[in-house]
Parts: structure tokens; sequence; C-alpha cells
């Protein structure tokens, strides 16, 4: 028997919990229907609710607010996950690749490895998309700031590690290769 949420109803208080017992198992399996587990299912499940009872106020059609808020997150949920499916497929073959590097370069890739990802980050956004600061700012959420302290240190211990590769792979005092002795300031933004 199906509880009527005619917005008259929506002065009772249990008007969420009716609404959650009536569509929830409904929902998984829309979610189900869109490609995702059932645990992933459940838990935009409780999004949606929790979206729903963050309203100042319930919409007049709860249980269409519902079934659209719970597609619009399936929908961002499955394209998340694609790209990060991509992204850790992509960042493998970046960091193995197959063909054949010079010692410069995989000790450049070894270093930007082991690096923090959010000062792998800003170089790689910096480098080589030639992003401002503000720019990568703006993208992560972030002072431009905060960016450049980022670059900054990322770059120190990018300096630091190939230094320490270069001095394990030669005994000639002050014969570091013109890479290692890039510039100590950070650029402008």
């Amino acid at each position: 028997m199906e509880v009527s949420l005619h917005p008259d109803n929506l002065a009772d208080p249990d008007w969420a919990a009716r609404l959650y017992d009536e569509r929830a198992a409904e929902l998984v399996l829309y979610g189900r229907a869109l490609g995702l587990g059932h645990a992933e299912s459940e838990d935009l499940v409780h999004d949606a609710f929790r979206a729903l009872m963050d309203l100042a106020e319930p919409p007049r059609q709860p249980a269409h607010y519902l079934v659209r808020t719970f597609r619009n997150r399936a929908m961002n949920h499955r394209r998340g996950l694609f790209r990060r499916v991509f992204r850790e497929l992509e960042s493998a073959r970046w960091f193995e690749r197959e063909s054949v590097e010079t010692p410069a370069e995989q000790a450049a890739i070894k270093a930007l490895a082991q690096l923090p990802a959010d000062q792998r980050e800003v170089i790689v956004l910096k480098v080589w998309h030639a992003m401002t600061f503000e720019a990568i700012g703006e993208l992560l959420d972030v002072s431009p700031n905060t960016a450049a302290g980022r670059y900054r240190y990322g770059l120190q211990k990018l300096r630091s590690r190939l230094m320490e590769e270069s001095h394990e792979t030669t005994d000639e005092p002050g014969s570091d290769p013109a890479w290692l002795r890039a510039p100590k300031t950070v650029p402008e933004a």
C-alpha cells in the first residue's frame, strides 16, 4: 500500500521515514539498473535522502525530487568512477613507460612519483599545463599562495632527490647535469 505524499501530508513529521520505507529499495534497484553495485546504490540512496532532509522546506513532489536527485548523484558517481579508473590507468602508464628513457628521465619520473600527491598535482598543472597559480588555486579550491607553496616545496624536494640521485651515479664534484641546475626561484604566477 503506497502512502500518499501529497504536500498537505508533509506536515506529518514522519513523512521522510515513510518515503524512505516506500522508496529506498526501489532506488537501490534503480541504481543497479544504472550499473552501480548494491553498496554504491545504498550509499547514494542515503546521500539523496540526506539532500532531501537538508532542504529548508520539503519539495512539492518529494518522491519525484528523490528519484531525480538519486539519478543525478548516480550519474556523477559513475562519471567520477570512470575518471578515477582512467586516471589510474593513465598514471600507471605514465609512471611505467614501455619506451626506453634516459637515466635523467628515469630519475625525474621516480622523484616526481615520490612527491606528495598535492605537490605533484600542482607541479604537473604548472609545468605541463602552463596554468597560473591563480587558475590552479581555483581548480583545487585553494588560495594561489597555497598552490605556489606546494609548487615551491615540490620543486625543492624534486631538486633534492635528483641531486641525491646524481651524486649516487657520479663521483665527480660539480658534474651535475644542466637539468639539475634549474633556477631556485619560483616563476611569477
